[in-house]
């Protein structure tokens, strides 16, 4: 009698302690995939990113395209914690199938996205050295976590093999092939684009139309229309445009001046003092729009794996952007104002922004915002009101938009308020990023049925 009451007694005891050790566990995973899970790591990894890139002095496009690939591998390696999420592969020229998770396997998928993120920018930048520090001491807050070595190990290994995939992809882009093209030549042509002051520096990227795209069947696709007929005749209607910029430049509002210089995003502003000259380093306009997509995603509380897809859909469509604008830009090859108006209106006169080196037509800035607004708004709604805080870290105030639409058509007038763009310039490439921007939603999937169509989780 007294063998079988301690056997329930024990037996009991086995119950109740094998219930707390499952329920120790349980709390345990839960408390490390609350840590390790967190989207800020995926968020403050690109911004790590946009730091080298502002660092290194990577151009707007080249810019675009670090973005693009970085963007793919974390999706790709993120994509599997939301079932609804379908891979790119077959989508996007050229992208073979990605690497797979093992069945039955635990994984940290969102670390998996991180981690693909972290390679694949790495490897695209410069200043690999100081990325790393920043990624080491992550490395010492994700697995102060407690997450389980296996779990780690697996997950870290797993984003590196889609990162070497999305890499070994991207190295068949002609990107390398271009790095050896020779630079842009000076015409005589009076209408053409020529270095402008103050360091009159070469053209950047004239042959970034040659760069393989990723859902465009050609850079020329989109081709917009052209410029207006030069002419330094008085009167005519070049002539007027070129006034415009000048007499807009002469009164501009204080309220203009913010708008062009919360938008400057010039990478490389030249400041020339005597025989001094040094550069003041700033984020990209592509990496402006990376950024509104993380402060978007960060305000809505989107998962790890759902902010990696809007990272995609942003950066798909700034590189696509990017290539079509600067096929224009080489084909047109159109004279800025600076010069323009330096040479057959007033010598000494000057814009409000600094004048970036390629040819005018149409605006960088407009085709990629329009481009980039047009999916933002598919994902996030027509209408979503967001605060822009990207700029604050270069002194200048927070600006506020009731929509995507209104901020990209900020971001395009802005060029003209600057005095580095023609008003056509603004307006047809605006025109242009909204004709590519609903391109790319048409094809391109990242939930099935329902790619186009942003729901909240």
């Amino acid at each position: 009698m007294h063998f079988f009451q301690g056997f329930r007694f024990s037996f009991r005891a086995a119950v109740l302690l094998s219930a707390l050790l499952n329920f120790s566990c349980s709390v345990d995973e839960s408390t490390w995939r609350q840590k390790v899970d967190d989207p800020k790591h995926l968020h403050l990894t690109m911004k790590a990113i946009t730091d080298r890139i502002v660092f290194d002095i990577f151009s707007p496009p080249v810019a675009s395209r670090i973005y693009a690939y970085s963007s793919v591998a974390a999706y790709e390696a993120g994509r599997h914690a939301d079932s609804t999420l379908i891979s790119l592969s077959g989508q996007l020229t050229n992208m073979p199938p990605m690497p797979q998770p093992e069945p039955g396997k635990i994984y940290s998928f969102p670390l998996a996205a991180v981690q693909a993120l972290y390679k694949t920018g790495r490897t695209l930048i410069f200043s690999e050295d100081v990325f790393e520090q920043y990624y080491l001491e992550m490395e010492k807050d994700l697995k102060a976590s407690g997450i389980p070595d296996d779990v780690w190990d697996r997950s870290v290994k797993y984003g590196n093999e889609v990162s070497e995939a999305v890499i070994k992809w991207s190295a068949s882009d002609n990107y390398k092939q271009t790095r050896s093209f020779p630079k842009y030549t000076i015409l005589k042509d009076p209408g053409t684009w020529k270095p402008t002051p103050p360091a009159y520096m070469d053209a950047v990227e004239p042959h970034w139309n040659k760069i393989r795209t990723l859902l465009l069947d050609s850079a020329g696709q989109f081709k917009p229309a052209p410029p207006e007929s030069f002419s330094t005749e008085k009167g005519s209607a070049f002539y007027n445009l070129a006034l415009e910029v000048l007499e807009t430049r002469k009164n501009l509002s204080e309220e203009q001046k913010e708008i062009a210089s919360f938008w400057d995003c010039n990478p490389f502003m030249m400041n020339v003092n005597g025989h001094v000259m040094f550069a003041n380093k700033k984020i990209s306009p592509g990496g402006h729009w990376i950024n509104i997509t993380s402060q978007v995603c960060t305000k809505e509380n989107l998962s790890t794996a759902r902010s990696a897809e809007a990272y995609v859909w942003s950066s798909v469509a700034l590189f696509e952007a990017f290539i079509s604008c600067w096929d224009e830009k080489y084909r047109s090859r159109l004279i800025r104002p600076e010069t323009y108006i330096n040479t057959y209106i007033d010598e000494d006169w000057t814009p409000w922004l600094q004048t970036p080196p390629f040819p005018e037509h149409t605006s960088g800035h407009s085709t990629i915002s329009g481009a980039t607004a047009e999916v933002l708004t598919s994902l996030f709604g027509d209408g979503y009101a967001f605060t822009d805080s990207t700029e604050r870290e270069f002194a200048i105030p927070n600006r506020s938009f009731k929509s995507f639409r209104q901020a990209a058509e900020e971001a395009a007038v802005s060029r003209f308020y600057g005095g580095i763009h023609y008003r056509p310039a603004n307006e047809v490439g605006l025109r242009s990023g909204r004709e590519i921007g609903g391109f790319i939603l048409s094809r391109l999937k990242t939930r099935g049925d329902a790619a186009t169509a942003y729901k909240k989780p």
